[in-house]
C-alpha cells in the first residue's frame, strides 16, 4: 500500500523532533532531611518547645484549681453525712455539695476544651510551617535542578503506596540534596553564645504522651 506523500513528510518531522529531544537527566532530593536540617525549622522547634512548655504550665494551673474544688466536694459531703448537724444544716451543705458538683463539671469541660483547642492549634501551627518550608524548599531544589540541566527531579524520602520508598536505586551522583542543604542554609544566622540547635523536625507530641488534666473524683462527663 502506497503511503500518502504528506503522511510521509509528518512521520518524518516526527522523528526528527524525537531524535532532536535530549536524553532525560533525572536527578533525586532528599525533601524531609531538607525540612528537618533547615536553619528555620530549627528555629521553629525551639519556639514550639517553649510555646508547648507554657500550654502544659496552663493546663498544669487548670488541674490545680480543679483539684482544689473536689477537695472542697468532699468537705461538703462530709459534712452532709455528719449526724450531730441540724437538718437545716445538712440540706444547706448538701445543696453546696451539688453546686460545688456542677463547678467541678464545668471545670472539667474547660480543662478538655482547653486540651483540644491547644493540640488542634499545635497541629495547625506546625502543618502550616511545613507546607510553606517545603514550598520554599523545593523552589530551591528545583532552581538548581534546573542550572544542572535535569528533566525530571524526585524527592527520595516520598513513600510509595506499600509504605516504602519510591526509588530502590539511585546513583549518588544524582543526589543534589547536599548542594540544595548549602543554599538553603546560606542565610543561616550565627548561633548565640550557649545555644543548643534543634534538629529533629516541628511534630506534636504523641497523644500517648499528652499530659492528661482531669479533676480526680469529679462526676463523670455524660
Amino acid at each position: 500500500m502506497k503511503i500518502p506523500f504528506r503522511t510521509s513528510v509528518a512521520f518524518a518531522v516526527l522523528s526528527v523532533s524525537a531524535l532532536a529531544q535530549p536524553a532525560p537527566k533525572i536527578l533525586v532530593v532528599a525533601m524531609d532531611k531538607l525540612y528537618d536540617t533547615h536553619y528555620k525549622t530549627e528555629e521553629q522547634n525551639a519556639k514550639l518547645k517553649v510555646d508547648q512548655a507554657k500550654a502544659e504550665e496552663e493546663l498544669q494551673k487548670l488541674n490545680a484549681s480543679g483539684t482544689v474544688l473536689v477537695d472542697q466536694y468532699k468537705e461538703l459531703v462530709e459534712q452532709a453525712k455528719n449526724p450531730a448537724i441540724t437538718n437545716e444544716a445538712r440540706g444547706k451543705a448538701e445543696a453546696a455539695a451539688q453546686a460545688k458538683g456542677e463547678e467541678i463539671q464545668k471545670k472539667q469541660n474547660e480543662v478538655g476544651s482547653f486540651r483540644e483547642n491547644t493540640a488542634r492549634f499545635f497541629q495547625q501551627r506546625i502543618k502550616t510551617f511545613r507546607d510553606l518550608m517545603l514550598e520554599e524548599i523545593g523552589k530551591v531544589a528545583t532552581e538548581i535542578a534546573k542550572k544542572k540541566g535535569a528533566t525530571l527531579l524526585i524527592d527520595k524520602a516520598g513513600p510509595s503506596m506499600f509504605g516504602v520508598s519510591n526509588i530502590l536505586y539511585f546513583d549518588p551522583a544524582y543526589d543534589i540534596t547536599d548542594e540544595v542543604m548549602k543554599e538553603v542554609n546560606k542565610d543561616r544566622p550565627a548561633p548565640a553564645a550557649g545555644a543548643v540547635p534543634t534538629t529533629a523536625p516541628a511534630t506534636p507530641p504523641p497523644a500517648s504522651k499528652a499530659p492528661s488534666i482531669t479533676v480526680p473524683g469529679a462526676p463523670a462527663k455524660k
